[in-house]
């Protein structure tokens, strides 16, 4: 599967753009099928980035959310900034 499929959308909800700021976090929703190694690897394919974790969980709307830690000398606002979330 292409990193471009695996990724479908940013999240921009308070508690998205809160992570962001407070644990250098971005939330993607995801395909369902995708796991946490393929969602590392797209997001540092994606956004030429070092991914420190991933987290994910199922909503109550069906989708897949993943919690994407960046590494340190990685600023997830500047990312953010860039695919245009801020």
């Amino acid at each position: 599967m292409e990193p471009s499929d695996l990724i479908l959308r940013p999240v921009s909800s308070e508690s998205a753009l809160e992570r962001l700021e407070k644990d250098n976090k971005l939330t993607f929703i995801v395909d369902l099928k995708a796991n946490k190694n393929e969602i590392k690897n797209a997001v540092e394919k994606l956004y030429s980035v070092k991914v420190r974790s991933v987290n994910t969980m199922i909503t109550t709307a069906g989708e897949k959310k993943a919690f994407v830690g960046l590494e340190k000398e990685f600023s997830a606002a500047e990312l953010a900034t860039r695919i245009g979330l801020m």
